[in-house]
C-alpha cells in the first residue's frame, strides 16, 4: 500500500484514545486497507468468519495475517449477521478501541453517497463512543469496480473533527433520533467526500436480470 502514498488531512484531530467510530464513504475493495493505513491508531474492521477458518496453510496465514490487522470475524451468512456485526463493533468499543464502518451498508456504485443506515448511531449512542467521520477521495480510481488489481493513483483521506452525541444518552431507542444522529453523520461525511448525496438507501442492480 505504501506505493500509493495516501494523503491525510485532518488527522490531527483524531482522538488517539478511548472509543472512536470511523464512519466513511465506500467506493472500493481497497478502503479497508486505505484506513487503518493512515490512521493514527489502530482500526478494526469486520471481515468474514470464513477467513478465519480451515486448517490449510493458506488458510492460517491469512488468519493470523487479518487478525494483525486487527480485522474481527463476523458470520455475515445468516439471517442475524447484522446484529452480529453491531455485537463485534460493540467490543471493540467498549475495550476503548477504534472501529472502522461504512453507514451505507455497501460501495456505493454510482458515485454517490447515499442513505446511511442507523447502525452507526446506534453503536455510537450505546457505547459513548465518538464519531469521526471520514471521506475518502481517489480510491475508486485505484480500484474501478469490476477491476481485481489495484491501480496506482493519488488518494486523499480526510478526517473530520470528530462529532459527540452525549447530549442523546439514554435515548438510543428512539428511531427518531437514531435517524437524527446518522443523518448528521451523513452530512458531514458529504462535505468531506464531496460526493451527491440521495436520500435513498444504495440498491445493488439485481444480476440476474436480463439485459
Amino acid at each position: 500500500m505504501l506505493l500509493w502514498r495516501p494523503k491525510a488531512e485532518g488527522i490531527e484531530g483524531v482522538p488517539l484514545t478511548g472509543p472512536v467510530i470511523f464512519a466513511s464513504n465506500h467506493r472500493a475493495a481497497v478502503d479497508t486497507a486505505v484506513i487503518p493505513l493512515v490512521a493514527p491508531r489502530p482500526v478494526a474492521f469486520l471481515a468474514k468468519a470464513e477467513y478465519f477458518t480451515g486448517r490449510s496453510l493458506k488458510r492460517r496465514f491469512g488468519a493470523r495475517f487479518l487478525a494483525a490487522l486487527n480485522y474481527v470475524p463476523v458470520d455475515r451468512g445468516n439471517a442475524k449477521a447484522g446484529l452480529a456485526a453491531l455485537d463485534a463493533g460493540r467490543g471493540v468499543l467498549e475495550a476503548g478501541g477504534a472501529f472502522g464502518i461504512y453507514p451505507e451498508g455497501t460501495r456505493s456504485l454510482d458515485g454517490r453517497l447515499h442513505r446511511g443506515h442507523t447502525g452507526v448511531a446506534t453503536l455510537a449512542l450505546t457505547t459513548g463512543a465518538v464519531v469521526v467521520p471520514v471521506g475518502l477521495l481517489g480510491t475508486d480510481k485505484v480500484q474501478p469496480v469490476g477491476v481485481r488489481i489495484p491501480r496506482i493513483a493519488p488518494v486523499t483521506v480526510r478526517f473530520g473533527a470528530p462529532l459527540d452525541f452525549s447530549r442523546y444518552e439514554g435515548l438510543e431507542n428512539s428511531p427518531a433520533i437514531r435517524r437524527a444522529v446518522t443523518d448528521e453523520i451523513m452530512d458531514a461525511i458529504a462535505q468531506l467526500s464531496g460526493q451527491e448525496y440521495v436520500d435513498s438507501y444504495h440498491r445493488r442492480p439485481d444480476s440476474s436480470a436480463a439485459a
